[in-house]
């Protein structure tokens, strides 16, 4: 199943739509933590010790299981050669 078949099937419960919504930017920061460490080829353990933290930490962060602070996240973003922006609209 490919996920927008999968998204539609989910928002058609309005609690799961909303428990979505309200985690959409999560999900947003992760996908692109994965992607930029994977475009730099870079395993979660690699990226660990770039970071000074152990590779279950980067594996919890991307499954969602992990909170992280903005220093976890501004070490994740120097280590990838990026930046965080933030912007309050």
């Amino acid at each position: 199943m490919k996920w927008n078949d999968a998204k539609k099937i989910l928002n058609s419960d309005p609690e799961v739509a909303k428990a979505l919504q309200e985690n959409e930017l999560e999900y947003q920061v992760i996908r692109q933590v994965i992607k930029a460490r994977l475009d730099k080829n870079l395993t979660q353990k690699q990226l660990a010790d770039l970071i000074g933290t152990q590779q279950s930490n980067i594996s919890r962060f991307e499954s969602g299981n992990y909170n992280p602070s903005l220093e976890f996240l501004d070490k994740l973003a120097k280590a990838l050669d990026k930046k965080i922006e933030l912007h309050l609209v």
